[in-house]
């Protein structure tokens, strides 16, 4: 049966409802089964359709009007909430009573009896209603622009699993920051950049985060690599995703993927060279300025050959989990070198350009001069005054001769790398005038008359000698001196007089 238009349906229930309403018990099933089949419903349906008859919302009554609170509760309202503090509206209901009160017994509002009323009936939904306007008002709700969010949907993801064994060209990129122990302020960044299929790693450093600069380094780093960049995958930092760094992928026709937020596993290639090869090399000290950039520039400029050329790394070749258990089976280690000349993806000019590059290369200089980029950039961190900056960048590297004769016995002095070395601690100084020293001759001469005394006998004759001068407070300063004295009456008695003069007069 071809069902009827709203319109007619409405035209039809308008007309059959009353007549339904006032029908015998045989009538009403009778206009049920002609009003169900006229309008398709279901018989239910049309039961509960024509007891209530036609919608309020399409009578020709328009509604009254539900709105109980006039003027002067919107304004006794707002009053009460700018005392409140402008709290929200379920806040504002549990204290409108204690709040009438107070301001009332100070002199601060009168109310009517039904405007009290009034304003305690109100629930908290009809409160916020009412502030509205005043809310907006106030503390507008500024919608953030969704830039970021916009760029960021725009870019694919790729999780660790798609990587189906890319071709030369597909890398990862990461940022790892010299910020020291505190990362406040500015501080050289390092840009590294790895690639899926050989594990070649190319190091960049950055001076600033900007991303005009990151694109600025990564079109250096292009000219550099040994086979044209395909895919560009990053994490979700906005240093990468942005405006800037997507047009320019997409200009060059360069793959721009990103990894998902906070799994860090989806870029574990690069992960694993930032600790590594990165903080190997350069360590965990504070790097800022120009000059920190320049010295990691050339050590970059030696680290990337010696890494790429003579230092083999594993490729996960499979990985199976049974439960609990993973199982990892890896490729023959191979240096990126390696891994670009055997690949038949690689065309004959790349593979001619990396057999003449490693082919003058002297791994032994290559070490010798890293070791010398370390110490400058070292010096660069640990000291502050400029002259001494200037001094320690010139001081002359080891010779290649020494180095070379080193390595035999390198290995006893333990992490050679200057990198990695701790800072030397500086001197403890005396930050307070030294209480004893107008009387340190006498408690030494005390001291060697009588070796035997005590650091408490000595203070209670000083005490006894100098009243009221020297409280009790310095005995554990007494004590101090005292075990110095004794060790250097110790030393005495082993090594000599002489050498203990001497010795004592090189501590001073």
């Amino acid at each position: 049966m071809r069902r009827i238009s709203m319109a007619t349906r409405d035209e039809l229930l308008a007309a059959v409802s009353e007549r339904y309403r006032g029908s015998s018990r045989a009538d009403k099933k009778r206009i049920i089964d002609e009003f169900a089949a006229a309008a398709g419903y279901h018989r239910k349906h049309a039961m509960r359709v024509l007891r209530a008859g036609l919608s309020r919302s399409k009578r020709a009554a328009p509604r009254p009007s539900r709105r109980i609170y006039g003027e002067a509760e919107r304004e006794a309202l707002i009053v009460l909430w700018e005392a409140s503090d402008r709290v929200c509206g379920k806040r504002l209901k549990a204290i409108i009573p204690t709040l009438i009160e107070a301001m009332e017994r100070h002199g601060h509002l009168a109310l009517t009896t039904e405007l009290r009323m009034s304003l305690l009936r109100m629930s908290a939904a009809t409160i916020d209603r009412a502030l509205r306007p005043q809310r907006e008002q106030c503390s507008p709700r500024r919608r953030r622009s969704g830039a970021i969010s916009t760029i960021r949907r725009s870019i694919p993801v790729r999780t660790f699993s798609d990587w189906h064994d890319p071709p030369p060209g597909f890398v990862e990129a990461d940022l790892v920051a010299h910020s020291g122990p505190v990362a406040r302020g500015s501080f050289v960044q390092t840009l590294v950049i790895t690639d899926i299929a050989s594990g070649w790693t190319e190091l960049a450093p950055l001076l600033v985060r900007e991303q005009t600069v990151l694109v600025d380094v990564l079109r250096e780093v292009r000219r550099r690599l040994p086979f044209p960049l395909l895919g560009f995958d990053t994490d979700n930092d906005t240093v990468f995703i942005n405006e800037t760094v997507r047009n320019y992928c997409a200009a060059e026709k360069i793959e721009f993927t990103r990894c998902r937020p906070y799994r860090k596993n989806d870029q574990a290639h690069v992960e694993q060279k930032n600790g590594d090869i990165v903080r190997r090399i350069v360590g965990y000290r504070r790097y800022e300025g120009i000059a920190a950039a320049e010295q990691l520039a050339k050590l970059y400029a030696l680290a990337r050959l010696f890494v790429n050329a003579f230092q083999p790394c594993f490729k996960l070749a499979e990985k199976t989990r049974n439960g609990a258990q993973v199982k990892k089976r890896y490729h023959k280690p191979l240096t990126p070198c390696d891994r670009l000349l055997t690949d038949p993806r690689v065309d004959a000019s790349s593979r001619k350009r990396i057999a003449e590059l490693r082919a003058d290369l002297d791994p032994v200089r290559l070490l010798a001069e890293i070791r010398g980029a370390q110490q400058g950039l070292v010096a660069l961190a640990d000291v502050v005054d400029h002259a001494s900056v200037e001094t320690s960048r010139s001081k002359p590297t080891v010779p290649l001769d020494s180095f070379v004769a080193g390595l035999r016995t390198a290995w006893q002095g333990g992490e050679i790398r200057p990198t990695s070395q701790p800072k030397p601690k500086a001197k403890r100084s005396r930050r307070r005038p030294d209480p004893l020293v107008a009387v340190t001759d006498d408690l030494q001469s005390w001291f060697h008359a009588d070796p035997s005394l005590s650091g408490r006998q000595l203070l209670d004759r000083l005490q006894a000698e100098h009243p009221g001068e020297y409280p009790d407070r310095l005995v554990r300063t007494v004590q101090r001196r005292l075990k110095i004295w004794r060790s250097a009456v110790a030393h005495e008695l082993v090594f000599g007089r002489d050498q203990s003069v001497s010795e004592a007069a090189a501590d001073a």
